[in-house]
């Protein structure tokens, strides 16, 4: 015995510990394999130009200075603006989440001919923004797709052959009271090209054909290449955290946004910069600022919750089956049928439930009264009525009293009840017919009853 419960109890055991141990296995393995294919935007050197760890953008800078493209680094926002105002440039912009919000309609007072490229912007900053993008879908992970996979033929030049590329990850179009004609869409609508005042805006879905670690997959190196490589220069805005707000006059309604002047020990293309000092517009006062639930959260977050809700659902499926038969087991106390009618007895007096003790009495006669008439299964009131009275001799009203009657108010009340109710059988019985019960079985078949109406009618016998 002492070896069959401890195996019982060892099973118990595993069958607890195995769900939780393989859930767990699958929310680490799942978070492990989610930040080694995915980085964090706002970890510092991400998509660095010097960075060469994994996560770095040291080969895409690399294979543009050997194509002969100028690559600028800028660690601010202020100096990358300025440094895009020199020569015709492309502004790229890795981590769009760290860019303050008050630059993006700066970014539209650049000079003719510039290219901006954000990559993978976060949806609350396209919602919040002035920028007339709008996301039109999200993956949990990014995938390679053609550049005419959607059937439509890819108008932008320096990637309409570059072939499968992997920046399907979010997806893109144009705003409501946005013409969508301004739009060229290509490689499943996860690549967006639009004039936006000025410049030329450009919108990728995926950071991962700019990152070290996958820049020689698929065609990413052509893909990321090509979109950098069409200006003399690229200006890469290396943030390492989240930008400061522009910089203002004073604190009027609505203030210029200035560039101020670069330090004498600057680069010499920043330095020549016609512009610096340049008053440039602010940003526009009304932009929305809208920043749902939905966009609060970064997308692992909601992955988690999904998963948790997933873990709970198969642990309620777990627990809810039976893993074999319903097992009888013995009751660890064995208890007398007369203590036990002796103590729903005391129960029912303590609680003064006269109603329920007399309804419980009534319908055990009624069954008993059933079986001695040779009724129907499930007669009608009616009927036993009539059939008691037919054999007994009382009255409709007396017997329907007695057995469908309003319950008793006091205990004396129902003391008489219990005692007619008693009776009954006997009435039903009549000379020479047993009574149905276990008075039967003690008297013998033939056990003489008494035929008396009088203990329908209440009367003493």
């Amino acid at each position: 015995m002492t070896r069959t419960g401890s195996g019982t109890t060892r099973w118990r055991w595993l069958r607890l510990v195995v769900p939780f141990v393989l859930v767990g296995g699958l929310f680490v393995g799942t978070a492990v394999a989610y930040h080694r294919t995915h980085p964090d935007p706002t970890r510092p050197g991400f998509l660095s130009p010097t960075n060469v760890g994994p996560d770095g953008g040291s080969d895409l800078a690399a294979a543009l200075r050997d194509d002969g493209v100028t690559v600028h680094p800028a660690s601010g926002t202020v100096g990358a603006l300025r440094a895009a105002q020199a020569t015709p440039s492309t502004l790229f912009v890795p981590a769009p989440t760290l860019m303050h919000p008050d630059y993006l309609q700066v970014l539209t007072r650049l000079p003719a001919g510039t290219r901006v490229l954000l990559v993978d912007p976060p949806a609350r900053l396209l919602r919040g923004s002035p920028l007339p993008v709008d996301t039109a879908g999200r993956r949990w992970a990014a995938r390679a797709a053609g550049p005419d996979v959607d059937g439509r033929r890819c108008v932008v030049p320096e990637v309409a052959d570059a072939g499968p590329a992997a920046t399907v990850r979010q997806r893109y179009t144009a705003p409501s009271g946005v013409d969508p004609t301004r739009f060229d869409l290509c490689y499943d609508a996860a690549l967006a090209r639009l004039a936006w005042g000025q410049v030329e805006l450009v919108v990728a879905g995926a950071n991962d054909p700019f990152r070290n670690d996958r820049f020689g997959e698929h065609r990413n190196a052509s893909f990321a290449a090509g979109l950098l490589g069409t200006r003399p220069q690229v200006v890469w805005l290396d943030l390492a955290r989240p930008d400061a707000p522009p910089p203002t006059r004073d604190a009027a309604p609505q203030p210029p946004v200035y560039l101020p002047p670069e330090d004498p020990g600057s680069s010499p293309s920043a330095s020549a910069t016609p512009a610096a000092g340049r008053q440039l517009p602010a940003p526009n006062a009304t932009a929305p600022s809208d920043n749902p639930l939905w966009d609060a959260f970064p997308p692992w977050f909601w992955a988690l919750l999904a998963q948790l809700a997933l873990a709970a659902l198969v642990l309620v499926l777990w627990r809810a089956r039976r893993f074999g038969p319903v097992v009888a087991e013995p009751l660890p106390v064995t208890v007398p049928a007369a203590e036990t009618l002796l103590g729903r007895g005391q129960l029912y007096r303590r609680s003064r439930d006269r109603a329920a003790t007399a309804g419980i009495l009534r319908t055990a006669m009624l069954d008993r009264v059933v079986a001695l008439l040779d009724l129907p299964d499930r007669p009608r009131p009616a009927e036993i009525v009539a059939a008691v009275a037919a054999r007994t001799g009382a009255s409709a009203a007396q017997v329907d009293a007695l057995l469908y009657g309003p319950p008793p108010t006091t205990d004396s009340d129902l003391l008489e009840l219990t005692r007619r109710l008693a009776a009954l059988p006997d009435d039903l019985a009549g000379p020479g017919r047993p009574t149905a019960g276990p008075a039967s079985d003690q008297a013998g078949p033939t056990a003489p009853a008494p035929r008396s109406p009088s203990a329908i009618e209440g009367e003493p016998r």
